[in-house]
């Protein structure tokens, strides 16, 4: 486990002065006419995320300004640690522009690092938090979001089905929560179909994850992740191109082992279950093929139209064993298609909900965290782009249009007892760096959903 950057003991810490952008000529107005000159010398510009090292009167960096958006965001702090020396800081915030735990929570997300095949870099610069409740916080979401990171950034040769169940079993442990798990040819024992042909080609046997924890008489919360651990596509094999980032096609899996993961540490009132059908979709003699039809948990047959539409099958069945206890808050997440991502772009997760006051609190919460969400549409009259002449429902739309709502629409098709469901289809990955958010593999809404739920759920 990598140490925290956040440290309670202010002592010997430099202050980064924290100023709002529309704040700034005020600020400099109120500075002694050596650091206004230092500014100016260096061309420094006031713009939101900018920061400057200030001299302290021995000449060495005494100090730093870092100029915030209005209002203020934990991605402003998450512009520091990237631009200061090492060593000790501590936030001089006097207009209270960041909460606390928001402002820690961002300066430790900048210090998150994957560093699983490389050698260790420096330490990054730490943090002086003397806040305790803001730092337990922070620390507890900066750890989930980084186990969820490290999940999908690990190759599939190093995370495979089993290796996901092992990471899910080390937080159950750690969390005091049931774990169990069914595997291989158990599957079809015990009615998982779906998920064993999935996963049927592959020498790692596809298996169902389950966490549970929590009193039995509080709230249900039931969450679900897709955990393809690599996407070859099947027999509708993709082309190379769209396999080099296939390793994060379990990032709903991750992210929602990650919410767990805060969940359990925040210690929410709530009955929490996590199901995971962790697979690989592979090419061999076991493989699913185009035009099979295959009958689901439920007792549904599905057509395959499509072997590469492989996450809704695997969901589907995970959705019906949650449906059937009727949560009162149901959520999955999947990386689930390229076509959310050609209309919304990798940074915004496409949001399906029946429910209109789910969809505002999600939608707020988003909004709350500077992490939104888009809602697209369950259009009904696109279902008939799912119909099959030799079964109950085909897995692949006929029609290469609005191929994120009719893979939303297939799900929905296997959750008809609860109301309170929401379906999100996410990206998982950083395709660039960012304050905060690093290249690579991220846990995609984790924080609006985790402040939604809080809300929900709130004593």
């Amino acid at each position: 486990m990598r140490p925290s950057p956040l440290v309670a003991d202010p002592h010997g810490s430099r202050p980064v002065h924290l100023v709002p952008v529309g704040a700034f000529p005020a600020w400099l107005d109120a500075q002694p006419g050596s650091r206004r000159a230092w500014l100016d010398s260096i061309g420094f510009k006031a713009e939101p995320g900018k920061l400057a090292l200030l001299p302290g009167p021995d000449g060495a960096v005494g100090a730093a300004l870092l100029i915030t958006a209005e209002p203020a965001t934990l991605w402003d702090t998450a512009a520091a640690p990237s631009a200061l020396p090492a060593g000790l800081w501590r936030l001089d915030d006097p207009t209270g522009a960041l909460d606390p735990a928001e402002a820690a929570l961002g300066w430790a997300l900048a210090c998150y690092r994957f560093e699983r095949y490389r050698k260790p870099g420096d330490p990054p610069p730490r943090l002086a938090v003397p806040d305790a409740a803001a730092r337990s916080r922070a620390e507890v979401v900066a750890g989930a979001i980084g186990f969820a990171r490290d999940l999908v950034n690990t190759p599939a040769n190093d995370l495979g089905p089993a290796e996901l169940e092992a990471a899910a079993a080390a937080l159950a442990l750690e969390a005091g929560a049931a774990f169990s798990s069914i595997v291989g040819e158990a599957l079809l024992e015990q009615n998982w179909p779906l998920v064993h042909a999935v996963g049927a080609a592959s020498p790692r046997p596809p298996r169902l994850i389950e966490l549970v924890w929590g009193e039995p008489g509080a709230p249900k919360l039931t969450l679900v992740g897709k955990g393809v651990c690599f996407d070859t596509g099947g027999l509708d094999i993709k082309p190379s191109s769209a396999m080099l980032l296939m390793k994060k096609d379990m990032a709903g899996a991750a992210l929602m082992l990650g919410l767990a993961k805060a969940i359990t540490g925040l210690g929410l009132s709530v009955r929490l279950r996590v199901l995971i059908p962790a697979v690989e979709n592979a090419v061999g003699g076991r493989a699913f093929r185009p035009g099979d039809v295959l009958r689901s948990r439920k007792g549904r047959t599905v057509e395959i139209g499509n072997t590469d539409a492989e996450g809704r099958l695997i969901l589907a069945d995970a959705l019906v064993e949650a449906d059937g206890e009727r949560p009162n808050l149901l959520i999955d997440a999947a990386t689930l298609t390229g076509a959310a991502r050609v209309a919304l772009g990798p940074e915004l997760p496409a949001l399906f909900t029946p429910d209109d006051a789910l969809a505002r609190e999600l939608l707020e919460a988003g909004e709350r965290t500077a992490e939104p969400l888009w809602r697209l549409p369950l259009y009904a009259p696109y279902r008939r782009y799912l119909d099959s002449k030799l079964a109950d429902i085909n897995n692949a739309g006929q029609k290469n249009f609005a191929g994120a709502i009719t893979a939303a629409l297939f799900l929905k098709e296997f959750v008809v007892e609860t109301r309170a469901w929401a379906h999100l289809d996410i990206f998982g990955w950083n395709d660039e760096s960012r304050p905060g958010r690093p290249r690579g593999g991220e846990a995609t809404a984790l924080r609006p959903l985790l402040a939604a739920i809080e809300r929900r759920f709130a004593g």
